[in-house]
């Protein structure tokens, strides 16, 4: 198994080997991925934001459009993206860690609708926001086909398209017959899949650009980005760190936000607030324009199907298929380490997992394969909070669905940390709080045997052709 940097044979900085698409933007010339300089000394800014990813930058960019005043820093231990900002499938979606009926259980039908379309606005701004600032990350609108692929599955699609409908929301589709004719997708008994939902709110984007080409925007509006610098503890009114020279010292800021997602639980005040659930991920060679035509994945378009044990993927800007999926076990302790973002069992599992999904990419050269933790809180429920009376935000728990989510995070703290009320402080994840996952053991008994437990109900149902008593079961655990 080849690091990402070795899978291309090119020398170059070692955040290559963090991902595909990292690896791509060095390959290209585009960005050498050289860190910014640390903190050196003690410093005093309006903003201090702990972590440079996504949800950390967004909020910059936003309280900078609001506020060009304010000075502002963002602390991230490695570089910029290095997190699930720079490793995810890339898919732009309007994806919610809560289903739609979960959050109308928990939250009524008007907070589930105005959640849902929040996050369908999303998605526009995202790519709005990349053509304005010329951040080419490859962002192209496409929608989300999820095949459904047995008599179980195609029960879960039309389920889905019935949520949609009764929501009235957006215009999620059922397609069946000639419409699934151009897709080279097989079902679990080698015919056709039996039917998709295809949602048109999602878009295609290369991960690695959009963090990138946003922190470039940030910093050149006047935000202090600095790198290699690990936050060792905070409070409110100030963030302590040490570079990775051996300097340390303080910022003192009047907002702390904090913005690290499955690699906060480590750090003093998150802990077992969040639990690093690991996905990983493949690329394959680019593929033919002859291949492509039978597969039949436009580019835009992003694919999953219904399975439990969930997959994702894309047809990248350069013909690769990206591809990805869970399965791989939560460490003792909510340990995270690079060793744990490459799993050979997983990375063949993923590999089998194409093959037998889309036949025609089965004899494509795998070249990039890498992985990292996902935010995932007790009761799956992304949310964001601010608490005026000690200048503390904190955004997360995403469970995979960040990309477009950590935009609608970032607009929303920079309107709580102006103290401005709007349509996005009053949505139902504002002020939300997930209980604690439970010391260990049992956080490492249950979470390892949930996802054992998701994986036999994808076989039971293969074995049976109908839904699954175990993932049922399992349901309320995951949001659903």
């Amino acid at each position: 198994m080849a690091d990402a940097h070795e899978a291309t044979g090119v020398p170059g900085s070692p955040y290559r080997g963090v991902s595909f698409w990292l690896d791509a933007l060095a390959e290209s010339g585009a960005d050498d991925l050289a860190p910014r300089p640390s903190l050196d000394r003690d410093l005093d800014a309006d903003v201090c934001v702990i972590g440079g990813g996504l949800t950390g930058l967004w909020s910059a960019y936003y309280l900078q459009a609001l506020r060009p005043e304010l000075s502002i820093v963002v602390v991230e231990r490695e570089i910029a993206g290095f997190g699930a900002s720079g490793r995810n499938g890339g898919w732009c979606s309007a994806l919610f860690p809560q289903s739609g009926a979960a959050l109308e259980r928990r939250h009524g039908l008007d907070a589930a609708v105005a959640m849902r379309r929040a996050m369908i606005d999303t998605v526009d701004e995202v790519g709005r926001v990349a053509d304005a600032e010329g951040i080419d990350c490859d962002y192209v609108r496409g929608g989300t086909v999820v095949f459904a692929r047995g008599g179980a599955q195609a029960q879960s699609a039309r389920a889905d398209v019935a949520e949609a409908a009764r929501l009235g929301t957006d215009p999620v589709e059922l397609w069946e017959g000639e419409r699934l004719e151009r897709f080279g997708v097989t079902g679990l008994t080698g015919g056709s899949a039996e039917a998709a939902t295809f949602d048109p709110s999602c878009a295609r984007v290369q991960p690695a650009k959009l963090v990138r080409g946003l922190a470039r925007v940030v910093e050149d509006r006047g935000a202090r980005i600095a790198e290699r610098t690990e936050v060792v503890d905070w409070s409110p009114g100030q963030v302590r760190f040490r570079a990775a020279d051996g300097a340390s010292g303080t910022v003192r800021a009047k907002h702390v936000l904090v913005a690290t997602e499955g690699y906060g639980a480590g750090l003093p005040h998150v802990g077992r607030r969040i639990l690093p659930l690991y996905s990983l991920m493949i690329a394959t060679e680019p593929l033919s324009a002859a291949v492509w035509d039978e597969i039949g994945i436009a580019h835009g378009e992003t694919f999953s199907d219904y399975r439990h044990l969930l997959v994702y993927g894309q047809r990248t800007a350069d013909d690769r298929i990206a591809f990805g999926g869970r399965g791989a076990r939560y460490h003792w302790g909510s340990a995270v380490r690079p060793e744990f973002d490459r799993d050979a069992r997983v990375f063949a599992h993923l590999a089998e997992t194409l093959a037998d999904l889309i036949p025609a990419a089965a004899d494509a050269r795998i070249t990039h394969r890498w992985g990292g933790p996902l935010g995932v809180p007790r009761d799956w429920h992304a949310s964001v909070s601010y608490n005026p009376a000690n200048g503390v935000g904190f955004a997360g728990g995403y469970v995979g669905d960040g990309l477009s989510t950590t935009n609608l995070a970032g607009r929303t703290l920079a309107d709580l940390v102006l103290g401005r009320e709007t349509d996005l402080t009053r949505l139902p994840w504002v002020g939300h709080r997930s209980p604690r996952w439970e010391p260990e053991p049992l956080r490492f008994v249950g979470a390892n045997l949930g996802l054992t437990g998701i994986g036999l109900g994808d076989v039971e149902e293969r074995l049976t052709g109908r839904p699954s008593v175990a993932a049922k079961l399992l349901g309320p655990l995951i949001g659903a």
